[in-house]
């Protein structure tokens, strides 16, 4: 998957679904996602945005099978690709319906076994569990994706048969090429769905300990902030005896006491203040 599969802007205007975007990412930047994935899940809202807006979908209108239309679009992308739409279109439709007040009309479809099975799993999450509404769009996903690979066979859903081999079996095919952060997250997802299958009674033994644990590696990433005495020491680390030392020196009081950006610094050019007269 590539990320210019998906531009941010076609240059069309903004429409009503498109100031609903950005809202929509909140969660995902809350419960850590990497970067490069919260903007892939932009710019496929953006895209689908633009798109109701072309085709003319009033935004009270818009349902399952608009995302279904939106996405089969072009035929040439990959599996994985089109899970990833798939999933982040309907997302973003729950948005629309739960945090920006748009009534929009489900289809008249009888659910199938795994979609009823995923509603009573979110239901648990949201009355028993207490979880919050971010917290339970973020586990959603996951499961609704898990429960329609394990149809994909044979069409119907047997909890009663799963197996601890198949769910590890699916958690290391789905996270190949994955970050650690999703996972993790979609490791705690099936855990905690295998919990409810148990306490359901939908599974004979609890299935959640097969599950692995996802590693986090501390310092695995750049710090977010360093603090003041931290500071101190990188400032001190500048041979200021040395001209290359001195100007580190200033580079690096820039960006620490101005806030000035890698790219802001090196834009910076000295100017002669003679010269400047002389303009």
């Amino acid at each position: 998957m590539t990320t210019n599969a998906f531009p941010e802007s076609d240059g069309s205007p903004l429409g009503p679904v498109d100031t609903h975007v950005e809202s929509f990412l909140t969660h995902f930047h809350a419960a850590g996602y990497a970067g490069r994935t919260v903007r892939l899940k932009r710019s496929i809202a953006a895209s689908f945005a633009r798109w109701t807006m072309r085709e003319q979908v009033a935004v009270d209108d818009l349902n399952e099978s608009h995302i279904v239309a939106f996405v089969g679009r072009s035929p040439r992308r990959g599996k994985g690709q089109v899970r990833f739409e798939l999933a982040t279109l309907r997302s973003f439709l729950q948005h629309l319906r739960a945090e920006a007040g748009v009534q929009i009309p489900a289809l008249p479809i009888e659910p199938s076994p795994a979609e009823e099975l995923r509603c009573r799993y979110v239901d648990y999450l949201r009355s028993e569990r207490g979880l919050a509404e971010n917290s339970i769009r973020v586990y959603s996903p996951y499961i609704r994706d898990f429960l329609r690979q394990l149809a994909s066979g044979s069409g119907s859903i047997s909890p009663a048969g799963l197996e601890a081999l198949t769910v590890q079996d699916y958690l290391l095919h789905d996270i190949r090429g994955r970050s650690s952060e999703y996972s993790r997250l979609l490791a705690t997802a099936l855990r905690s769905f295998l919990r409810f299958l148990f306490l359901r009674g939908e599974t004979a033994i609890d299935l959640s300990p097969s599950v692995p644990m996802v590693r986090r590696w501390r310092q695995a990433s750049v710090p977010t902030f360093i603090s003041s005495e931290e500071v101190e020491r990188v400032l001190s680390a500048a041979d200021r005896s040395m001209p290359g030392g001195l100007r580190d020196h200033a580079i690096l009081l820039l960006l620490a006491r101005l806030g000035l950006r890698a790219g802001e610094v090196v834009a910076l050019e000295l100017v002669s203040r003679k010269n400047e007269l002389h303009k």
